[in-house]
Order: structure tokens, then sequence, then C-alpha cells
């Protein structure tokens, strides 16, 4: 350790990036000299972003910070961008990032429609407003993220956010479609229940056919649509949910977003 100590600081800062966020603050309890070293700009930075500058610019309210430590840290508890229609975070550990996009993000079929989709805004969410279907039978959502905003070599998983209301209703007579497209290539398609039936064998029937529904703590529904690897090339994920086969009436389904994160 004390070889370790006689180190000049760049090469101590150039070990630590070499580390993780994780590692960079256990360090700190080592030695006045890693203390100092851990807590640089030059450290923390390597852990940020590629495109932080862009992040920063594009964040609502203006982000606010000190150091780069400090940064990461805000990035860590979450920040809109985008005008408030997007929510990017960062994974505490890996500084992988995660993006939450609005239900007003989303490309949702006749959600202009006031006789079929109202937007409302809710306590507990997130953003501004969600979607809330009041009553139709063509149920369709997708959306299209850039490989580019996401990090590279980076298995992700992406997830409808939901809730449903009391008076829901034909939420659960027919499992809806899901896929993931990353460029003109499908990566997978499945099909999953946005309302399970009360009934306990057919429950069981449906998680071990369609399964990937799953209650959050922040107290949302998630959905899993589907995942993809993603490479270091630029290309477009399409997301899409949609239940048109069935021609029956649906409502009370509401929609806060999807979000995008990495799988593990």
């Amino acid at each position: 350790m004390e070889l370790m100590n006689a180190l000049p600081e760049d090469c101590l800062s150039l070990i630590l990036c070499f580390t993780s966020p994780q590692d960079a603050c256990r360090s700190s309890a080592v030695s006045p000299e890693f203390h100092s070293v851990a807590q640089s700009d030059t450290v923390w930075q390597n852990f940020l972003p590629s495109d932080y500058r862009r992040i920063i610019a594009d964040s609502v309210p203006a982000l606010q910070f000190s150091s780069k430590k400090e940064l990461y840290r805000k990035l860590c508890d979450s920040v809109l961008v985008d005008g408030g229609r997007k929510r990017l975070k960062l994974e505490k550990l890996s500084g992988k990032k995660c993006y939450e996009l609005s239900a007003r993000d989303l490309s949702i079929t006749w959600s202009s429609e006031s006789m079929y989709w109202t937007w409302t805004p809710l306590p507990e969410s997130r953003f501004s407003e969600v979607a809330v279907l009041r009553t139709m039978s063509w149920l369709e959502i997708q959306d299209k993220i850039n490989t580019q905003m996401l990090t590279p070599n980076t298995k992700y998983g992406a997830y409808l956010v939901l809730k449903l209301s009391n008076r829901a209703f034909g939420l659960d007579l027919m499992p809806s479609e899901v896929s993931v497209q990353v460029g003109n290539k499908e990566q997978c398609q499945n099909t999953a229940y946005l309302r399970r039936q009360k009934n306990s064998h057919v429950e069981f029937m449906e998680t071990l056919m369609y399964g990937h529904r799953t209650e959050r703590k922040d107290g949302w529904l998630e959905l899993e649509i589907g995942d993809f690897f993603n490479k270091e090339k630029s290309e477009e994920v399409k997301m899409v949910l949609k239940e048109v086969e069935g021609h029956h009436m649906k409502g009370g389904l509401i929609v806060h977003g999807i979000e995008i994160r990495p799988k593990h």
C-alpha cells in the first residue's frame, strides 16, 4: 500500500479510471491520497456517458452541479430530457444508461381522439401526464429509440409501464402481441396479457405461456415487450405492443410509458 501511495496522482487516476464507480468510492477510504484522487473530475468524467454534455444541455430543468461526481450522482437519481418527454437514469454501480419514454413520447393509435383516449396528470407519475384508454377495440402502442442513446455492448430489456383502473375491461380476453425490432431485424416476438384472468389455473397457464408482467416497487405494473443486445453501431430500436385481432371493446388501461434498461 505504501508503494501505491507513492505513485503520482495522475497514475492513481489512471488506475481508478479502469475500475467502477463503486470501486472508486471504496478506494476513498484507503488513504488520504486515494481519497483526493477518487473525488477528482478526471476519475468521475470517465464514468459519465460519452454524451454527458448533450444530456446536460437537454436537461429540464437545467442541471446544476459543482463536480463530475455530483453530476454522476444526479444522473443516477434521474433527470428529465427532451422537453420532459423522456427520463434518463444511470445505474449506480455500472453507470449504464436507462431511459423511460413518457406516454407523450409514444405513438399510440388514435390517442389524440378524446372519444378513445384521455390525457391526465397523476401524482404518482414521473411525467406531467399519462394516457388513459377510455374505450376502443384497436390497441396499438409503439415507440423508437436510437441505439446511440444507450450504453454500447449491453443487453437491454424494454418494458411497458402501466396501471389498470378499477373499471378496466376487455384486457384479459386475448393476449397482446409484443415485439422488439433492431434495424430491419426482428429481435424477439411474443404474446402477453395486460390483465390476468381471475382464475388460478388460467392465471398459472398465462404465467407459463406469456409471463413477463410484474408489479414494481413504485406501484406501477410493467410488462416486458422484449430484449435486444446493443452493439456499437447506430440503429433504430422499435418496440411494439398491439391487440387488434379481438375486435372487442377494451378500456381502463393507464399508460405511463416504456422503460428501457440493462437486463441482468
